[in-house]
């Protein structure tokens, strides 16, 4: 890429990444309330995102081989009992993530 093919690529992604972040503001400004179906997804939506991310981190593993998924499990434990016990989600998913990481480097 040429440096004005690279600039115009990042003052595109600069525009839709300032485009995501406002228009909901702009939109939905607070002198109109909120329609109901918005706030239901904004409910809905961290939950299924979330439950999307385990399905896909686990596609790929295995029970019939290698380290027969111990180390998913133990990590998803891990986050699990994060979660139920502070109720961060950034503590959970981080604690997890380092748990399955040094199982899989130190131990299987």
């Amino acid at each position: 890429m040429t440096m004005v093919q690279q600039m115009i690529t990042i003052a595109i992604c600069v525009l839709g990444t300032m485009a995501t972040r406002f228009l909901p503001f702009m939109i939905f400004s607070g002198k109109r309330e909120t329609p109901k179906y918005i706030q239901y997804l904004g409910k809905a939506l961290p939950s299924a995102i979330f439950g999307m991310l385990v399905v896909y981190c686990l596609k790929n593993v295995s029970i019939s081989s290698g380290a027969h998924g111990i180390p998913e499990g133990i990590a998803i434990l891990v986050t699990v009992s994060l979660h139920m016990w502070k109720r961060q989600m950034l503590l959970s998913i981080a604690g997890g993530t380092v748990c399955y990481m040094l199982l899989v480097q130190l131990v299987f």
